[in-house]
């Protein structure tokens, strides 16, 4: 019988520092915990920075226009959307903007996608039901024909994983999301009270069933929160992320923190330049963050010498964001 793991959010502030520190010291002790021959580093990746001042634009244009600058095929394939969908407040912009998500839909199809499917296991509210029709995205979904998968409740496959940083060998993943020819990463571009920042990487949490391992994806969190980004983009290889940074959130995110306009959707098929690109427009140091630093090893690039800006200069959006004191070192 499979394990549930029950822990709330508030124990997990306590236990995490010393899980962290755990996670981080068995990784410099052991040997290397991937097979670099089983992934192909670019020497140099596009990232395309699109304007975007208001969700009441068409979306789909944008993402299409991104497609093109980045010769993305999809033709035939069956396409996985990940968006960010985490809790529902009003006055927040905590999640991936359903206008985006949908254009986004819209652009694959008419570039010969033969499948889009949207699909999110939330990591902190368990009613699905609820925050597809609080977001609006339910309805945003049927306006298309455009289907939605509940990944915390999904059929599952034991997976074995593309990386050990987290020392597991493998993980019970959607069957939905191993199915998929491609997956897209669609984050909120937002500051993160346990990460720094959450973007196209630490978005792959909500891939992770929560009716097997628990809210919020506590075996995750234990494990190590950086090693998991690591490992489970090395397992999903999502293939392209689309970023919503039309409203980011500053602060205390993902959920607690504050609106900040930028008026850009980032897009990029190697995640880690793509979340280095959106770190430099929140005026942070990707060169900072663990979980970046261990990525870049073998699954992208995160110097700026090796990442090609497409679309607009990235200056055009920079918009330094505020961060919790224990961030602060990731300014500057």
């Amino acid at each position: 019988m499979t394990q549930r793991y029950g822990v709330s959010r508030r124990d997990l502030l306590k236990a995490l520092p010393l899980a962290a520190l755990a996670g981080a010291a068995a990784c410099r002790r052991g040997p290397r915990p991937y097979d670099a021959a089983r992934f192909a580093h670019p020497s140099t990746s596009s990232v395309a920075l699109l304007p975007a001042a208001r969700y009441d634009l068409d979306l789909s244009d944008v993402v299409g226009r991104g497609l093109a600058l980045l010769k993305v095929d999809v033709r035939g394939k069956r396409v996985l959307l990940k968006p960010n969908l985490v809790e529902f407040e009003r006055e927040r912009v905590i999640n991936t903007h359903p206008a985006l998500i949908v254009g986004a839909a819209q652009a694959l199809r008419r570039a010969g996608a033969a499948e889009v499917v949207v699909a999110e296991g939330p990591g902190h509210r368990r009613d699905i039901e609820y925050l597809l029709t609080a977001t609006g995205l339910l309805d945003y979904l049927r306006d298309v024909d455009v289907r939605f998968a509940d990944l915390n409740h999904d059929d599952v496959k034991l997976t074995a994983l593309g990386s050990r940083f987290t020392e597991l060998a493998d993980l019970l993943l959607p069957v939905e999301v191993l199915r998929a020819d491609l997956v897209v990463s669609m984050p909120k571009l937002k500051t993160h009270h346990w990460a720094g920042m959450t973007c196209s990487l630490k978005n792959l949490f909500g891939i992770v069933p929560g009716a097997v391992y628990g809210w919020p994806k506590n075996i995750l969190h234990f494990r190590g929160i950086e090693n998991s980004i690591v490992d489970l983009a090395a397992t999903i290889r999502p293939g392209l992320a689309i970023v919503d940074g039309i409203v980011g959130m500053e602060g205390d995110g993902p959920i607690m923190g504050t609106p900040r306009p930028v008026g850009c959707v980032v897009m990029g098929q190697d995640l880690v330049a793509v979340d280095a690109t959106c770190a430099r427009v929140m005026g942070l140091r990707p060169e900072r963050m663990g979980y970046l630093q261990m990525a870049a090893e073998f699954l992208g690039n995160l110097e700026a010498g090796s990442i090609e800006q497409r679309g607009e200069r990235l200056e055009r959006f920079r918009t330094p964001f505020a961060v919790l004191p224990q961030f602060a070192n990731l300014k500057g």
